[in-house]
């Protein structure tokens, strides 16, 4: 710690907030800081709660929670009774007496009622996602459902969204982490977990999509929410990605013999198995006995092992007779299915027209999202790497027509997309047509 620099130490009467920052000032321009001194009366109920031993602390939630659900807008203190009858009448005491010091249950000495205040409200709120049950979803599921429900309440917030971005910003790490680790066991934990973050954000696209219409005059908003639009082309492309790693690693799952059985299954059985060193047995049960040999004995025996491991020329070397493999699947993940659309689309125009295509015509459509994916896909048309492909990338890369970009950009008449960059196009039949034109024509 520098000289004259005070320590600081975790009291409530110590320092202030700004008193933490180099800058005192510093709190007050920045946006999260500033949102979070409004808000000081829930902070404080939030600390007099989750304050003292976990028992006091569930004790208090679940009073508190339990009185928030109560359909009666004022409860006697015998109807309080009655709905904490199982509690001992000290702890119960204790708790309602914290709920009324820091303003959540008010105690009406004229009508001799309790009632919950404003105050209780917003806290209810804030802690309504602890009485929810656990689900997989709960990382991705709980953000898109706040914004998606304030966004049809109208009173949708860029920090919800700026929160929203840092969770699929971390989902797309980890899924790529695993696709990078080559590891078949890790790609099979992270599909399922993949899988439904692409049904949940494909749900939620429609809220993002009408919060960019219903904010343009709000561009903090409107930007955090192109950027969730940004997540949603970047995991769809990942798709591909998935289903690559795991062909990968199917082609290096080796079968042992002719029982059937592959690596993957062994290695799933190794797993599961509850004690795995058990299946030593007897192995080590004997002691191991060091024998000290002289060089000309290591010498000896190690001629002794060159000579009788070298190949017999009398022995047979025809291959083992053959054998039907057995019959299996594959479960792979399949491809989006707006690839499949980009490549109908194609086929459709070449026997129709001989003339070239704008590069609009083929990538607006459907939501942002789609249209971004679609542009992500056109430089495969023509690839010589991604022709080799069996697969529908194969397919869209031996499409006949060439691909020209352009600079430029152009304002577009699509709801989702603003403007596109500029391009076209050209079928590889007039593109040969017009390199043979001046031979044909110079006699």
């Amino acid at each position: 710690m520098s000289e004259g620099v005070a320590p600081i130490t975790d009291t409530a009467e110590a320092t202030r907030f700004e008193d933490l920052f180099r800058d005192p000032a510093y709190p007050q321009d920045h946006a999260l800081a500033f949102a979070l001194g409004q808000k000081q009366g829930p902070i404080d109920v939030l600390r007099g709660l989750f304050s003292g031993s976990a028992a006091l602390v569930k004790l208090r939630l679940w009073c508190f929670l339990e009185l928030a659900a109560q359909p009666q807008g004022r409860l006697s203190r015998d109807d309080v009774n009655q709905i904490f009858h199982a509690v001992l009448p000290d702890p119960l005491d204790a708790a309602l007496k914290r709920l009324r010091d820091l303003g959540l249950l008010v105690w009406d000495a004229t009508a001799q009622d309790y009632h919950l205040s404003a105050l209780a409200q917003q806290t209810q709120a804030l802690l309504a996602s602890l009485t929810a049950a656990p689900h997989d979803d709960d990382e991705l599921s709980g953000l898109l459902s706040q914004v998606a429900g304030s966004q049809q309440l109208g009173v949708v917030d860029a920090s919800q969204l700026q929160h929203l971005h840092a969770q699929l910003a971390r989902l797309h790490d980890d899924f790529a982490e695993a696709i990078a680790s080559g590891s078949e066991a890790r790609l099979r934990q992270a599909q399922p977990r993949f899988d439904r973050a692409l049904v949940l954000v494909d749900k939620a696209g429609q809220a993002l999509s009408a919060i960019i219409h219903d904010h343009h005059d709000n561009p903090r908003l409107e930007r955090a929410a192109r950027a969730l639009g940004q997540d949603q082309a970047r995991l769809l492309s990942m798709a591909s990605q998935f289903t690559r790693a795991l062909q990968q690693a199917d082609r290096q799952r080796v079968t042992l013999g002719s029982t059937g059985l592959t690596t993957s299954d062994v290695r799933h059985w190794l797993q599961h198995h509850v004690a795995l060193h058990e299946l030593m047995g007897e192995a080590l049960s004997v002691g191991v006995r060091p024998v000290f040999v002289s060089q000309h004995d290591l010498l000896d025996v190690a001629e002794s092992e060159l000579a009788r491991d070298r190949p017999d020329p009398h022995r047979s070397t025809d291959l083992p007779p053959p054998a039907q493999a057995d019959t299996g699947t594959l479960d792979i993940l399949g491809l989006p299915a707006e690839l499949g659309q980009l490549i109908a689309l194609l086929d459709e125009w070449a026997p129709a027209e001989s003339g070239p295509r704008r590069l609009s015509d083929a990538i607006l459509g459907g939501r942002f999202a789609h249209a971004a994916y679609r542009l992500q896909l056109m430089p495969l048309i023509g690839d010589a790497q991604a022709m080799t492909l069996k697969s529908q990338t194969g397919d869209l890369a031996r499409a006949p027509w060439q691909l020209t970009l352009t600079p430029g950009l152009l304002p577009t008449h699509d709801p989702d997309v603003a403007l596109i960059s500029e391009g076209h196009l050209r079928p590889l039949s007039l593109l040969a047509q017009t390199e043979t034109a001046p031979e044909l024509t110079s006699e």
